[in-house]
């Protein structure tokens, strides 16, 4: 006979607590960047060790990974502790974080030094080497520091490709006496990389003067123009375009006017897009841990302009700067549009200051879809728009890890996120919430500057086909640069190409998470990732690593689950050429080649 019981498929959505996306955006802030980092130490670690022998660090990688897996503890992480937690919590998440730059920046110094560069273009040419941590080939624009040794001039910058072509560089002067240096790296290998030549250029380079002393003071660029200066029939136009998408930004209000997708010949916002929307907020009766289910009821005047300013890296990248105000907090907003990028960055530094406010990004869009969907660990999930039963109703805050999208099946548009979690949704609307102003039971919560970056990405088709997830570990993973001193011509024990690659996966729908020393086998490497599609991965691989994966030798590989233990069947597949079902989580361990 039928159940008497109702059938619940779907997530078990929890119907409280949904400030705790929110609260506390630093410990958000941390976690994301902390686990971003040891992923990247690792990997790189493990590289090197291979390559070279040295030492792998695991007990300083344990105890860092033990450090921000105890701070995703409840009440930490969801930003609900007292104060005094959250001075224990800083001090873990600071060695953490110590630890990871250590390992990680070592391990690319020493893998670095095993290329074998050409000879240089110029005397006094200097080796520099761009790392991807991600398992897909990757094209973007790179920023470095060089120091300026205290010379009142120093000189201008140039990029070289290995051949001896000039590569497109911007060079910027910070008042902390560096220089910034941007410029295109293209086809940077997964998992892999690629060496250029940084030399020094004629007095014609291109060079701009920043007056911003640091990122969290400024957002640099040109002289901003004061709203007072805006008169209606003399407004300067606000605009950023590259060979995607074409930006307009209203200069009465910051807002974005226009995003029009050059390649699909669409514009993408119904309304005015990035509406900084604030609203009550008194957090129902647990003030870090619940958004004010009535807080819609409650809109407050719109954000303020202040000031606007345009900037321009040649074509490598141009910025709009505006900043705009909430009562006593200001929001600096970069729209940064790159080279190469159909992705369109927000660039936030607020300094908030408000009680019980909550504030979202408003993104109305020329489309209508029945479901969003919202990454989650190691997948994603749709979530209605509009309510279809009554348990939908709940759902008008969920959250989303890396992105959220709404797509109609033929067009979508996705928003990506660096550490912001909370998510709205209409058939034709996605927000994302930025922050709001609990008191209680700490104070002081998010009262503090915060630095965070949000990004639209417009595409055909659903986030599948529009690899929404390879441009969110994008945003989250950008490139490495390693300066190297000029190379010795008879340096010892080089060994590498000037463009290499280590682990080669060609799946375009699965995504490396771990490359590591096995836990319990020292002589043994971990390989996990996952498959991000909701399809079956037709995973093959191959590695420069001397890794061994012969399928007709059980002693060189084998599946296992996440505590590394053999699976029953762990000979089903062998890992050069193997299906991943969809969703699921692989893990195989490998051996090392021996001489």
């Amino acid at each position: 006979p039928p159940s008497p019981l109702p059938t619940w498929n779907d997530e078990l959505y929890l119907e409280f607590h949904r400030g705790c996306y929110t609260t506390h955006a630093d410990q958000k802030q941390q976690n994301r960047q902390c686990e971003r980092l040891l992923y990247e130490a690792e990997l790189f670690t493990s590289i090197a060790a291979l390559l070279t022998q040295t030492p792998y660090p695991k007990a300083s990688l344990e105890r860092a990974w033990k450090q921000i897996l105890f701070n995703q503890f409840h009440d930490i992480l969801p930003g609900s502790a007292i104060p005094e937690v959250y001075e224990d919590a800083n001090r873990a998440w600071q060695e953490a974080r110590q630890v990871g730059d250590r390992i990680r920046d070592a391990a690319l110094r020493t893998i670095a030094c095993q290329i074998i560069f050409p000879a240089p273009p110029y005397p006094d040419a200097k080796p520099i080497v761009v790392f991807n941590a991600l398992n897909w080939e990757r094209s973007a624009v790179v920023t470095l520091q060089i120091p300026c040794d205290g010379e009142p001039s120093s000189p201008n910058w140039q990029i070289y490709s290995l051949e001896g072509d000039t590569i497109e560089t911007h060079c910027r002067t910070e008042a902390n006496r560096h220089d910034s240096l941007s410029f295109w790296a293209e086809q940077i290998p997964a998992i892999g990389y690629h060496g250029f030549w940084l030399c020094p250029s004629s007095p014609n380079l291109r060079k701009t003067q920043s007056q911003s002393p640091s990122a969290l003071e400024d957002l640099g660029g040109e002289k901003d123009l004061c709203i007072a200066d805006l008169h209606p029939d003399s407004s300067p136009k606000f605009t950023l375009e590259n060979e995607f998408l074409a930006v307009t930004i209203n200069p009465a209000t910051g807002d974005l006017s226009n995003i029009f997708d050059k390649i699909q010949q669409r514009e993408i916002l119904r309304d005015a897009g990035n509406q900084l929307q604030a609203f009550q907020d008194h957090g129902q009766y647990w003030d870090a841990w619940n958004i004010d289910p009535n807080y819609a009821q409650f809109p407050l005047a719109p954000a303020q302009l202040k000031a606007i300013s345009a900037d321009r890296l040649g074509t490598l990248e141009t910025q709009i700067h505006v900043t705009r105000s909430i009562g006593q907090s200001t929001f600096k907003q970069s729209y940064r549009l790159q080279k190469g990028s159909p992705v369109l960055q927000i660039v936030t530094i607020a300094d908030w200051q408000e009680q019980h406010i909550l504030v979202k990004a408003a993104f109305p869009l020329h489309l209508e879809a029945d479901y969003a969907s919202y990454e989650m660990p190691y997948g994603a999930i749709e979530r209605p728009t509009q309510s279809q039963h009554d348990r939908d109703k709940a759902k008008w805050e969920v959250p989303a890890l890396q992105w959220a999208d709404l797509s109609d099946g033929h067009y979508g548009v996705s928003i990506l996120s660096d550490y912001k979690h909370g998510y709205d949704s209409q058939p034709n609307q996605l927000r994302l919430t930025l922050l709001r102003g609990s008191e209680w039971p700490d104070p002081m919560a998010d009262y503090r500057s915060h630095l965070f970056t949000y990004a639209i990405y417009p595409h055909r088709g659903n986030w599948q086909t529009a690899q929404t997830v390879r441009r969110a570990y994008e945003l989250n993973h950008p490139l490495q640069v390693v300066m190297l001193k000029t190379q010795e011509p008879d340096a010892p024990h080089l060994t590498l190409p000037p463009i290499g690659q280590f682990l080669n996966l060609h799946a375009e729908n699965w995504i490396l998470t771990a490359f590591k020393q096995a836990e319990d086998h020292p002589e043994q490497w971990v390989l996990r990732g996952y498959e991000c599609h909701g399809q079956t991965a037709k995973l093959s691989w191959q590695n420069s690593l001397g890794l061994l994966t012969d399928s007709l030798d059980s002693t060189t590989w084998r599946s296992t689950n996440l505590l590394e233990q053999p699976n029953v069947d762990d000979r089903a597949n062998n890992p050069e050429e193997t299906a991943i079902e969809p969703w699921r989580i692989a893990t195989f361990l490998l051996n090392q080649r021996h001489s």
